[in-house]
């Protein structure tokens, strides 16, 4: 559960060149440092003078109808959603009852890559991809704009890719398809079996 405002910067859960070669250090830097850094900023920014919502946890927060408040809000949670769905170079691979769970839902592991490459690349503009798990327990695949999250669709995340531009542009220039395919390397798989189990 997260604190409620002030929101500060949580610390990665590994060093900046930890996904090297899939992830480059100074990607790692830019982006949890100065982009992560500036959804929290303006979130505290935004709620200093809304004292009603200072009791709120970022879920709660991003569940508001308050574009900033939600769009902030998400900039942050997805942000270490995303680290933590991370791990170093073929770390972790899938286990066996997850494995059987993404075949029984997808047919085969294979399809449910290939379902979630499509929907990062099929993304315009920035946002992410998603396997979440649904209020029934069933797995799915999804993608949402912006720093939108499947929890306002009363969906669990279970693993999301970050397909903004600058969660890869100075390794991979414009070629989301090339970091999509590689980031399979550093998922956390013991993350989302847990997540799932959950």
């Amino acid at each position: 559960m997260y604190k409620t405002y002030p929101f500060t910067l949580e610390k990665l859960p590994y060093d900046f060149d930890a996904l090297e070669p899939v992830i480059d250090a100074k990607t790692m830097e830019i982006h949890h440092d100065r982009h992560q850094q500036t959804y929290l900023d303006n979130l505290n920014k935004v709620l200093a003078d809304k004292s009603d919502l200072h009791d709120k946890t970022l879920e709660e927060l991003m569940l508001s109808d308050i574009d900033t408040v939600r769009n902030n809000a998400g900039g942050v949670w997805n942000h270490d959603f995303f680290w933590k769905a991370m791990i170093g170079v073929n770390v972790s691979h899938i286990g066996d009852d997850l494995a059987a769970e993404l075949r029984k839902s997808f047919g085969t592991v294979e399809e449910f890559m290939i379902k979630f490459e499509a929907l990062a690349l099929g993304r315009f503009g920035s946002g992410y991809a998603w396997l979440v798990k649904d209020g029934e327990g069933k797995l799915e695949v999804l993608s949402t704009p912006n720093q939108d999250s499947p929890l306002r669709e009363g969906k669990s995340p279970l693993l999301g890719i970050d397909v903004w531009e600058h969660a890869y542009y100075l390794k991979y220039l414009n070629k989301r398809v090339d970091y999509v395919k590689a980031w399979w390397s550093v998922v956390n798989w013991g993350r989302v079996e847990e997540l799932w189990k959950a």
